[in-house]
């Protein structure tokens, strides 16, 4: 069931197997979404200092959670584009794809519930 509120769209994801109090009908395939993020001058600055100190290094967290956000979305699309109602068992992956840059996939399996 995909929730509407002014034109937005709410679709379930979960990493687990099943949505309590509803029934998977049908397995639509795999969805999937993914973006590659690469390092900027601005940040590495920051980030070779910070590895001086030591501790987190923020620039880049922020990156990596601008990524994972951006790469479910385009699961989440990818799940409405074949009629689902619902994403089940997602996962995320990272892997790097040249030096100072890295892509990281959202996969889950779309579903139809009752």
């Amino acid at each position: 069931m995909i929730y509407t509120l002014t034109n937005i769209n709410y679709m379930i994801l979960t990493t687990s197997e099943t949505i309590p109090g509803k029934q998977i009908t049908q397995i639509l395939g795999i969805s999937r979404g993914s973006t590659v993020r690469a390092r900027n001058v601005g940040r590495d600055i920051f980030a070779g200092l910070k590895t001086l100190i030591g501790g987190e290094i923020s620039e880049y967290t922020k990156l990596q959670a601008e990524a994972r956000e951006q790469a479910i979305q385009r699961m989440q699309q990818d799940a409405e584009k074949l009629g689902a109602d619902a994403i089940i068992n997602i996962r995320l992956q990272s892997s790097t794809i040249m030096q100072g840059a890295s892509e990281i996939l959202a996969y889950g399996t779309a579903v139809k519930l009752n």
